[in-house]
């Protein structure tokens, strides 16, 4: 389960955490990187959500034994930027129309979904859909109620800020048109 007092992962970005958000994109490592980034987010962690086992490891999860996708909680200041924005990003950095997975990395661990916390999130999530089919985008994102969240080992955690390294399945894309 997360802490709700882990330290802030964006060191420039002073805030208190008061609102999350649970996002599956494919890799969380590229998901994370991304979310990271944005002002106004306090802290994003790695982690698991969405299947049956409890505590699941990243062996059951990849073993495809645990339904479990690779997801992120996203914590951050309502006051500083909006759910609405924090989703947008999401839908911008993964292709929310890969039935699969996200670019080369298959699987089911990896499929596209907004796991929601209540019904303003479901609205807004819904609504940010329909702007994407209206513009042509097939979004095959899932949506579904937030159920606990596991906090992934941590060598999943800042990968790519530990490592130097870049994300290889994610790149930001605008699709809203604004």
């Amino acid at each position: 389960m997360v802490d709700a007092d882990a330290p802030s992962a964006v060191a420039d970005e002073p805030g208190e955490a008061d609102s999350v958000a649970y996002f599956a994109g494919g890799c969380f490592w590229g998901v994370e990187h991304y979310m990271e980034q944005m002002p106004g987010v306090v802290s994003v962690e790695s982690g698991y959500m969405g299947g049956h086992v409890k505590s699941p490891t990243y062996e059951q999860v990849t073993a495809h034994t645990s339904g479990h996708l690779e997801a992120v909680a996203v914590r951050f200041d309502s006051s500083k930027v909006s759910y609405e924005a924090v989703a947008k990003l999401f839908f911008e950095i993964h292709d929310p129309t890969q039935a699969d997975g996200q670019g080369p990395d298959l699987g089911s661990q990896y499929l596209s979904a907004v796991f929601y916390t209540d019904a303003e999130q479901k609205k807004t999530t819904e609504g940010l859909i329909e702007r994407l089919r209206e513009r042509g985008f097939e979004v095959v994102t899932q949506l579904h109620q937030a159920d606990e969240f596991w906090l992934a080992e941590d060598y999943h955690q800042d990968y790519y800020a530990r490592n130097g390294k870049t994300p290889y399945c994610h790149t930001r894309v605008p699709r809203f048109g604004d």
